[in-house]
């Protein structure tokens, strides 16, 4: 093993009534590219949280280089060399996006700000990651993508001696994902630390050397070589089990017209003679690459953006679509949001508020008063069925897993009767155990006649849902064709369209 640089023995934390770390230890040495996996709740975050200084361990110490440190601060942590991509965001969306990165230590000239200085010191980690943007864009107009594409570039603009990881790929694309690694052996190979958090095993496998897992706030193995383990054993680890096979029911007969097809459409997003089909019962793959258009199709479908030409049709019969609530109320579409924390759930609301949230106009009684009965007698029903794991429907939304939100994010559009659903990165940042009752949700409700459209950069994900598949690139559909969910094939053809 590499000199070890960063080192945690006996790390416990608690909050109120939650033991989240007991005696962690960890090891991380220069030069090492280390996983530290475990389910949602396992306790990874709250270790991040105490190596980023956002918490302090109520016991155990740290260490860089043998040396006991404290860090009260985030600002204690960047000073020591820990820089960080957390799994929330951190980027201020008013700012561009040279303002952010170099937001630690801006550029000056006579006291003030030097725009075009910010801009070259920018440009120089946008390039290192391929991402060809002009730094002075606003961080509110990027893509969910795109931001997580900032944040990697500012943590790598701090030259950290100790890179923290935290579902850094969890928007991106294979080919993304592809460019990132590269950068980060690049590196390794200069002698910095990572320790790279994902519920992705393939990429852990492809990148890390050495793995630490925490169960239930404990080590259930310390940071040992990856070589000679399977993904089996660190299942086994991460769970303490079998990992469940996963195998998608058979499709049922086409019905005879979509339930959803776009003909020759053009958006105000940059679309442009897009046509799709979307059928009752199926599950419709879309993928494509960081900037193909494929979350801004769905968002111009369900109403935040015009529809300039061509045309939409429901059930076979035409739909002009002027706004969200005239999709949701009129035409049965829902939008599942990738950024179900920012978008696709009132974090500080009840279980029950954000499930009933769609139907609201419904419930309103005497001076548009809504209660919290009423809530929950609509919410109850579908906690049961998507068996959302809660301890009451008043609980903070903010408060469940990640898994256990995006069934929150789901159950919504069923309250509000959805026949035509995007699901926008179903998993993303959920943990093994929840994927799989996530996969199983979707392929429920297809087979229960709903057309729902899943949008995915987990191209094995995809792979393993989807019915169909489209392809897109440039705001274009360049590809659309029946799945057998033979991974080879699939992702050949993926990739074919993409860059053949």
């Amino acid at each position: 093993m590499s000199d070890t640089f960063l080192e945690v023995r006996g790390a416990s934390k608690a909050f109120v009534g939650v033991q989240a770390l007991d005696g962690v230890d960890l090891a991380v040495g220069s030069g090492q590219i280390h996983a530290l996996l475990g389910e949602n709740g396992a306790g990874k975050s709250t270790l991040i949280k105490i190596l980023t200084g956002v918490h302090q361990p109520d016991a155990g110490t740290v260490r860089l280089r043998g040396v006991p440190v404290a860090f009260r601060t985030p600002r204690d942590a960047i000073s020591a060399g820990i820089g960080a991509v957390h799994q929330e965001r951190n980027l201020i969306t008013r700012f561009s996006i040279a303002e952010n990165i170099t937001l630690e230590s801006p550029p000056s000239w006579l006291g003030l700000f030097d725009a075009d200085a910010a801009a070259r010191a920018t440009r120089r980690w946008l390039n290192l990651l391929a991402l060809e943007i002009d730094p002075a864009t606003p961080v509110a107009r990027l893509s969910v993508a795109q931001m997580q594409l900032v944040e990697i570039a500012k943590a790598l603009s701090l030259e950290s001696r100790i890179l923290v990881l935290d579902e850094p790929t969890s928007s991106l694309t294979p080919h993304e994902t592809a460019r990132l690694f590269a950068v980060l052996r690049r590196l390794a190979g200069d002698g910095v630390g990572i320790l790279f958090v994902s519920h992705k095993l393939e990429e852990v496998f492809d990148l890390c050397s050495h793995v630490t897992v925490l169960r239930d706030g404990r080590n259930a193995c310390g940071s040992r070589p990856l070589a000679g383990m399977t993904r089996a054993d660190v299942v086994r680890l991460m769970i303490g089990r079998e990992e469940a096979s996963f195998t998608a029911p058979p499709a049922p007969a086409r019905a005879a017209a979509p339930a959803l097809e776009l003909r020759s459409v053009s958006t105000t997003f940059g679309h442009c003679d897009l046509s799709l089909r979307a059928y009752a019962g199926e599950v419709l793959g879309l993928y494509g690459l960081v900037g193909a258009g494929r979350s801004e199709l769905a968002r111009a479908v369900i109403g935040v953006a015009g529809i300039t030409a061509g045309e939409v049709l429901i059930d076979g019969r035409p739909a002009a679509i002027r706004n969200v609530t005239q999709a949701v109320r009129r035409f049965g579409l829902g939008y599942v949001s990738e950024d179900r924390k920012g978008e696709g759930l009132i974090l500080q609301h009840s279980v029950a508020a954000n499930i009933a949230a769609t139907v609201w106009h419904r419930l309103r009684r005497v001076l548009g008063f809504v209660s919290d009965a009423m809530q929950a007698a609509t919410a109850a029903p579908f906690v049961r069925a998507l068996d959302i794991r809660t301890p009451s429907l008043a609980q903070r939304a903010g408060n469940l897993s990640g898994g256990n939100q995006q069934k929150v994010s789901v159950a919504k559009w069923l309250v509000a009767g959805s026949r035509i659903l995007f699901i926008d990165e179903p998993t993303v940042g959920i943990d093994i155990r929840s994927k799989a009752d996530l996969h199983d949700l979707v392929l429920r409700l297809a087979r229960q006649g709903t057309a729902v459209i899943v949008i995915s950069s987990d191209m094995p994900e995809l792979v393993a849902l989807s019915d169909r598949i489209a392809v897109m690139k440039g705001f274009r559909i360049v590809d659309t064709f029946d799945n057998t969910r033979d991974y080879g094939q699939a992702s050949q053809r993926i990739m074919h369209a993409i860059h053949g």
